[in-house]
């Protein structure tokens, strides 16, 4: 009852971010200062400390609150946790503790995606390991993210391993939910999907991309029973991150019994989300039988 009652609260206010948030800090630096969030280091890697930014509400020191935490998109080469600090600030004013992460990429460290999903698993073991801490409930954690961050914070919850050398296995990095916003979760062809218009080209070249087999963490490779609660986000006009791929997504992902909501919006484009003026509508991924218009002006 109790991790329901969180699934329904916290993709509860994932909507309403879509409608209610300004945009604040422009452009988006990095590497990022907030004077409303605490920074700590969630992980050290050789000479590189990897930050999380916690925005926390109001609490005693008793109170116990679910958790967010957002991994920001830029093709896992570059990108900011500035991206998902007004999403952090929503959330924080809701009562949720709002965490956006740093992690490694390509253009800053060198490194190859895998490197990012180990990362990704990092942060969200952390913040459950850190629970007490920051007044966290450890099996109320959401793990979110945009595009290429939707893809790190996916694979958290569906790609097993990949775990770093010195993390603490004994703590779970698996998220209780999960929020997408126009996620890559096809980084390689699949067997018995849609043709999906210019996949293999947009596949080329990936494993140079990932540093491993892409089947390796592609999320929608691993597939199982009992993954984490989840809703995406997708603009039907997204030329980056084919609809049809998260549309196969959600289809499999039924298919084997579990809860995945996907909420697509008609005319958005890839990163609709971030854009300070957009008027899209939204339908519902699977039968269209929920329909509105949105205006994000305030975007």
């Amino acid at each position: 009852m109790r991790s329901t009652l969180f699934q329904s609260a916290v993709f509860g206010l994932f909507f309403l971010t879509l409608v209610h948030l300004a945009v604040g800090q422009r452009p988006w630096s990095y590497p990022p200062t907030f004077d409303d969030a605490t920074e700590y280091t969630y992980k050290t890697v050789d000479d590189v400390e990897l930050k999380a930014w916690v925005f926390q509400p109001q609490r005693n020191a008793q109170d116990e609150r679910p958790a967010v935490v957002f991994f920001f998109g830029g093709g896992w080469r570059s990108g900011t946790p500035v991206q998902f600090a007004d999403q952090c600030r929503y959330l924080r004013s809701r009562g949720v503790v709002a965490v956006t992460c740093d992690y490694r990429v390509a253009s800053r460290h060198g490194v190859k995606a895998v490197s990012c999903v180990e990362d990704a698993k990092s942060a969200v073991r952390w913040v459950r390991a850190n629970a007490k801490m920051l007044g966290v409930i450890p099996d109320q954690i959401c793990s979110a993210g945009g595009s290429a961050g939707g893809h790190l914070a996916c694979c958290t919850g569906v790609v097993s391993g990949l775990d770093a050398n010195g993390d603490d296995a004994n703590v779970s990095s698996v998220p209780n939910a999960m929020a997408l916003f126009n996620p890559a979760v096809m980084l390689a062809t699949l067997n018995g999907a849609p043709e999906i218009q210019n996949m293999e080209k947009r596949l080329a070249g990936m494993k140079q991309r990932t540093g491993i087999d892409p089947v390796r963490i592609s999320p929608i490779h691993h597939l199982q029973e009992n993954q984490p609660p989840t809703i995406i986000f997708h603009g039907r006009a997204d030329s980056v991150v084919p609809i049809a791929s998260v549309e196969e997504f959600t289809r499999r992902s039924k298919a084997l019994g579990n809860d995945v909501t996907l909420v697509s919006y008609a005319g958005a484009p890839h990163g609709f989300f971030n854009r300070r003026t957009a008027m899209v509508s939204r339908n519902d991924g699977a039968d269209g039988s929920i329909s509105g218009t949105f205006g994000l002006d305030r975007w």
